[in-house]
């Protein structure tokens, strides 16, 4: 069906109402993070910049301990990103494909530690972690971002198993192939957008933990980026120009992660899988 020109115009207009509302914060943080001091404190808003200095970035890389923070926050993230997927996968298909008692009653269940605020568990695992030797350890926190990106990942990825054309399985089963290898050879490749999805949610939800980090981390080498930049703007009586420097640091990783696995994103990777 062929859209008129109204609708065409109607949705080119909303597409790029939607990319400016989205765009314009970032643009006005990264583009404040260059300007003088003056400007950025002027009363007057300036989106594009009428100065220019790197000196809020050498303040940030040379008097701070942000470059430390970042390392921890890139460490704690990747980890946790992996031991997540690792784990999410092989117990999504377990949910998928085997039949054992209470399979549904879990699979549903599993969310229920979505269904409490941090701050009511935040003491237990507190003193549960005191009593491990985990508290202001990296461990300590790669297992609590795996332990609350865990249950939505085996959701997220169970719903991509489900949509697999069931021929695909059946033709690996009638060559001889065993649950794993089918698991391994056959249906990770199939599904690799959604365990690309699925890394990049378990990694920014490990990279802006800020509630658990606050309180198990209690050494300044330890700290990750949301813990260790509210430090910094306390100790500088919020310097904008190094809050908005580390700000633009802070999304790199991020942006560079998207480029790396964002063309699993392209749909139709089953498309003629069975013919």
């Amino acid at each position: 069906m062929r859209r008129s020109w109204q609708m065409n115009i109607a949705l080119t207009l909303s597409l790029v109402f939607l990319g400016l509302l989205i765009l314009l914060p970032f643009w006005w943080v990264v583009s404040s993070s260059f300007k003088e001091s003056q400007e950025i404190i002027s009363r007057t808003p300036t989106m594009v910049p009428h100065s220019f200095t790197l000196q809020h970035f050498q303040k940030l890389l040379g008097s701070s301990d942000y470059p430390v923070y970042m390392l921890n926050s890139v460490i704690v993230s990747t980890i946790s990103a992996i031991i997540t997927l690792m784990m999410a996968v092989p117990a999504a298909y377990a949910f998928f494909r085997m039949r054992f008692p209470g399979r549904e009653v879990m699979y549903r269940t599993i969310l229920l530690a979505y269904a409490f605020p941090s701050i009511v568990v935040l003491i237990p695992l507190f003193g549960m972690f005191v009593r491990l030797g985990l508290v202001d350890t990296l461990t300590g926190l790669v297992i609590i971002n795996v332990t609350f990106a865990l249950p939505f990942s085996i959701w997220m990825l169970r719903s991509f198993f489900a949509g697999l054309p069931s021929e695909i399985e059946e033709a690996a089963v009638m060559d001889g192939a065993s649950t794993l290898v089918i698991l391994r050879r056959v249906m990770i490749p199939l599904i690799m957008p959604g365990i690309a999805s699925v890394g990049i949610f378990a990694f920014i939800l490990s990279w802006t933990e800020y509630v658990f980090t606050s309180v198990l981390i209690v050494s300044d080498a330890k700290r990750t980026v949301p813990v260790g930049f509210s430090g910094i703007i306390g100790q500088y009586q919020i310097d904008w120009g190094m809050l908005l420097a580390g700000a633009s640091f802070a999304v790199l990783p991020v942006i560079i992660l998207f480029s790396l696995v964002g063309r699993w994103f392209v749909g139709g990777l089953t498309e003629g899988a069975v013919k």
